[in-house]
């Protein structure tokens, strides 16, 4: 099947079977795109719905997200994961509006001068919403092409990235480049999934070399796993007598950078001391709850929790900005890791009891 070929086959699937009415496509503007695309990095369209509308509802464009706290922008981001994208998208709107005044960026290289902004989401942001003829190369487009060439290797290695860059450029039309970039993210998610694609259904099987000897399920190459490692940490329930929770504000980088959490302390250290030498409180009274698994994409973490009650000495620990009392009632608007939530809600039941 030649290109022009196989562009007409996926740009009439899409004008039939391809999705049109997704929030970011109404309208189709640089920031909702941009926002959109952020989002959709390694999560699927139903999870980022609702996260979408409430974050476009309280950052309506570029500016107000670079006026905003980056503590509200953490906390509408909160239960998405990756929080680093969150971090790096309000970086690019402060950027966006110091070097552009509010307005984004449209060529291919500004764009990706962004944080967190790479060649496949720029080419993206600028063909969904300007019509520019960029190729891209999502996880959905790389699984199409990957079966479609029978491409050998892992699509993250470079040398096989650069390939898939190839085909991917080669394919993409001179025109109406908005509806097939969108045609071949939809064909990906919905027609070329991983498990059980609906090959029957695809517009272009018949140039596909993997339908034709049968091997979908050997293609994208997967990367050889490792068996993830384990790492522990204490997390410190800090509670003092008006029932209010010792939170801290994590570092900007790493592991839920800048989110809110609980102090954590390595197992061999022990608690009481801790909170002594560090924070100028008396412990009143400990317990140890069982062991909480969060995995992430490179390790497992285990958490063992425990709960302090403690003799509140507000001066000593409010000097620090990083600390915050947590009362639980919503009106504080912060980021917050998903371990951290399912501890507070757990807390707040046993603190009832």
């Amino acid at each position: 099947m030649k290109p022009h070929q196989f562009s007409q086959r996926v740009l009439q699937w899409y004008q039939q079977h391809g999705r049109k009415n997704l929030p970011w496509q109404q309208p189709r503007t640089p920031y909702r795109v941009w926002i959109s695309e952020i989002m959709l990095q390694q999560t699927q369209v139903a999870t980022v719905i609702p996260y979408y509308q409430t974050f476009m509802a309280r950052f309506p464009n570029v500016t107000v997200l670079a006026q905003a706290n980056i503590d509200e922008v953490m906390h509408h981001w909160s239960g998405l994961g990756y929080y680093a994208r969150a971090r790096n998208l309000y970086k690019s709107a402060q950027q966006i509006t110091a070097q552009y005044g509010g307005r984004f960026p449209d060529t291919l290289d500004d764009v990706m001068a962004l944080p967190g902004i790479g060649r496949s989401t720029a080419g993206a942001i600028l063909s969904l919403s300007g019509g520019q003829r960029h190729a891209i190369l999502d996880g959905n487009v790389k699984r199409v092409l990957a079966r479609y060439f029978m491409v050998e290797g892992w699509t993250g290695s470079t040398a096989t990235a650069q390939k898939l860059w190839q085909q991917a450029e080669m394919l993409t039309p001179q025109e109406q480049v908005t509806d097939y970039n969108q045609a071949m993210m939809d064909l990906g998610a919905g027609i070329c999934s991983r498990t059980k694609p609906a090959c029957l259904a695809c517009p272009i099987r018949t140039g596909c070399k993997a339908f034709a000897q049968q091997c979908q399920d050997q293609y994208p190459q997967a990367k050889k796993k490792k068996p993830l490692p384990v790492k522990q940490t204490t997390m410190l329930l800090l509670v003092n007598t008006q029932q209010e929770v010792l939170l801290e504000r994590r570092p900007p980088s790493g592991i839920w950078g800048g989110l809110l959490g609980f102090p954590e302390l390595a197992p061999t250290q022990c608690a009481e001391n801790w909170c002594n030498k560090q924070l100028g409180v008396k412990v009143t009274q400990q317990q140890t709850w069982t062991v909480l698994r969060h995995t992430f994409s490179h390790f497992h973490l285990e958490i063992t929790p425990v709960v302090l009650k403690i003799k509140r000495n507000t001066h000593r620990i409010m000097e620090d900005d990083r600390w915050i009392w947590y009362k639980g009632d919503n009106k504080l608007q912060v980021g917050l890791a998903t371990p951290v939530k399912h501890l507070l809600t757990r807390l707040a039941q046993h603190l009832q009891q």
